[in-house]
């Protein structure tokens, strides 16, 4: 059942009731056929068919003036809607009481469906306006009873399911009056002081995640900005570090072109970290792509030729596939070009020497479709719903390699969900794994 706590508008509300009465009138209908042809049991019938045939036309025209309201402009005002609500509950009571009426009265065992109304009104109504309603209910069904044994109205018997003229019968009437007034208002106390500390938890719940939100802003804003002048000193470093190993401050013996290279490499691998993290974190506060068609095509084979040295290098048979009517698709081709390739050279990275990396690109309706399969060392079974997190390695990749930052997939992650795609992982049969990604061919949403 959707949430009809705060969060949900009253308009929601209101149709959610509208569904449910459309459940009601086949009940309706079904349960005074059945009762007729199956249980032998005497009913007016033509009154209890044509107070659905009404429920029916009722539900109907309330639709569409919800309908009216809520899709030829603004939602409505919460009095006005609300005014709906209530009148919508009153007049199901007015409506069961009608019902009852025609089918035995206090003899109908259905007369405990006042009770599913007032967990509703409870749900969908202040806690005053749900005790108004009981109230309502139990001065309907009290009246209805009461007039019946003293006559004032026909009373409908149920021949066939009880032969006992119970409701004559004070000491059944006043007890089933008192049973059914008690439940009524225990219902309403019990649903709305639950409704009530549902409400305030949803409200707790979601101002903490508004303040979760506003310190991911910070910590993303903070990181953005040490990154960043991490990166400018790390820059410098390089330079320093290239001019020394390029001998241009004078000659070097070996062990010091040993420790420069050490230095160096390391360096690039820490401003390769640096790089990738300030990606991530600019996309992640912005949310903004520049979304332009390009073409697929050239940019797939762009990254296989600057993947396919160092897959060469490992004795690895790079292979792709690529379907001939995909070219020119919509998104941030810089952004999708650095995906394709982080997963590739991932692919290659664990994948020993002498297997077989494979890229196949097809169309699948309005998206392309990137598989990336490798036999390499594969993703343990209890690191498959953590791959795609900031800075996550499988136990197993860390043995294989090393230095990595765990960011590669986090952002590829990133760049598929933003242009309204789908990432995910799985077991290769033939050994290994495979990441396949999915990409829409024409605009997805407005760009952002």
């Amino acid at each position: 059942m959707e949430t009809l706590l705060r969060s949900t508008s009253l308009a929601q509300r209101a149709h959610w009731l509208i569904r449910l009465r459309w459940v009601a009138i086949a009940a309706l209908g079904c349960a005074t056929f059945g009762a007729g042809r199956f249980m032998g049991v005497t009913l007016p019938s033509g009154i209890l068919y044509g107070i659905a045939a009404v429920l029916l036309v009722y539900n109907l025209a309330l639709r569409q003036l919800l309908v009216r309201w809520t899709r030829t402009g603004p939602e409505p005002s919460e009095a006005r809607v609300g005014s709906v609500l209530t009148f919508q509950i009153s007049a199901d009571l007015f409506i069961l009481a009608t019902i009852l009426h025609f089918s035995g009265g206090v003899e109908n065992p259905f007369l405990f469906f006042f009770a599913f109304h007032m967990i509703i009104a409870s749900i969908l109504r202040s806690r005053l306006q749900s005790y108004l309603q009981a109230t309502l209910a139990v001065g309907l069904f009290g009246g209805l009873v009461l007039l019946e044994a003293v006559g004032g109205l026909r009373h409908y018997s149920l021949e066939g399911f009880t032969g006992h003229q119970l409701y004559r019968d004070w000491t059944y009437v006043l007890g089933t009056l008192f049973v059914f007034t008690v439940t009524l208002y225990l219902i309403v106390y019990m649903t709305t002081s639950i409704s009530e500390q549902l409400r305030r938890r949803q409200e707790d719940l979601e101002k903490a995640n508004m303040q979760l939100r506003e310190k991911d802003q910070v910590k993303n804003e903070y990181v953005l900005r040490v990154t960043h002048d991490i990166k400018g000193h790390l820059a410098a470093v390089l330079s320093c570090l290239d001019i020394v190993n390029g001998e241009m401050l004078g000659p070097l013996n070996e062990k010091q072109k040993d420790f420069l290279g050490r230095g160096h490499r390391r360096t690039m691998k820490c401003l390769e970290f640096v790089h990738a993290l300030l990606k991530l974190t600019r996309m992640k506060l912005t949310g903004q792509l520049d979304f332009e068609q390009f073409s697929l095509k050239t940019v797939i084979l762009n990254v296989l030729a600057l993947v396919q040295n160092r897959a060469h290098s490992k004795s690895i048979m790079l292979t792709h596939q690529l379907d001939p009517e995909i070219d020119a698709v919509w998104g941030e081709a810089v952004l999708i070009e650095e995906t394709i390739m982080n997963v590739l050279l991932n692919a290659v990275k664990y994948t020993p020497d002498g297997g077989r990396v494979s890229l196949d690109v097809r169309r699948e309706g309005a998206f392309v479709r990137i598989r990336i399969a490798d036999t390499g060392i594969g993703i343990p079974s209890d690191a498959f719903s953590h791959i795609f997190e900031e800075f996550y390695r499988a136990q197993n990749a860390r043995a294989t390699e090393r230095e990595g930052t765990g960011l590669g997939l986090a952002f590829a992650r990133q760049v598929v969900e933003r242009h309204g795609g789908h990432i995910w992982a799985e077991d290769n049969p033939g050994g290994g794994s495979v990441f396949t990604f999915t990409l829409p061919i024409h605009a997805f949403g407005s760009g952002g």
